[in-house]
């Protein structure tokens, strides 16, 4: 046999060594890269959770800061709407008009005063 012969059927051999090689430990190999994408998804789902968690958790102070601030916005507008309306009443009062209780008040006395009056019609 011939040099060139010898060193083609050498490559030829070789190539299918390389074939079967790879179809016997190329499902191994295969095998073994799925097995090591499995623990990397893992990991990143734990990851993922893991940073899931933590905003949720800056999530729940947000809304407790919110809540607090909104809770002590609402009682200083309490207090400005009760000052404004001790002042405006006042400088009603000052002004000679009568305030809300005032007129509550006189409703109150001439409703007693009707019922009075209808005791002692009736009673004549």
């Amino acid at each position: 046999m011939s040099e060139a012969k010898v060193c083609a059927r050498k490559i030829w051999l070789a190539g299918l060594g390389v074939y079967a090689k790879a179809g016997h430990e190329g499902v191994s190999y295969f095998n073994a890269l799925v097995k090591s994408g499995e623990g990397v998804e893992q990991r990143g789902k734990k990851l993922v959770n893991k940073q899931v968690e933590a905003a949720n958790g800056q999530i729940g102070s947000f809304k407790h800061t919110v809540s607090s601030v909104k809770d002590k916005v609402e009682v200083r507008l309490d207090k400005i709407e009760r000052a404004f309306d001790s002042r405006v009443a006042s400088a009603l009062n000052r002004l000679g008009i009568a305030s809300q209780q005032d007129v509550e008040g006189l409703s109150a006395k001439l409703d007693e005063l009707g019922a009075l009056l209808e005791h002692v019609a009736r009673t004549n």
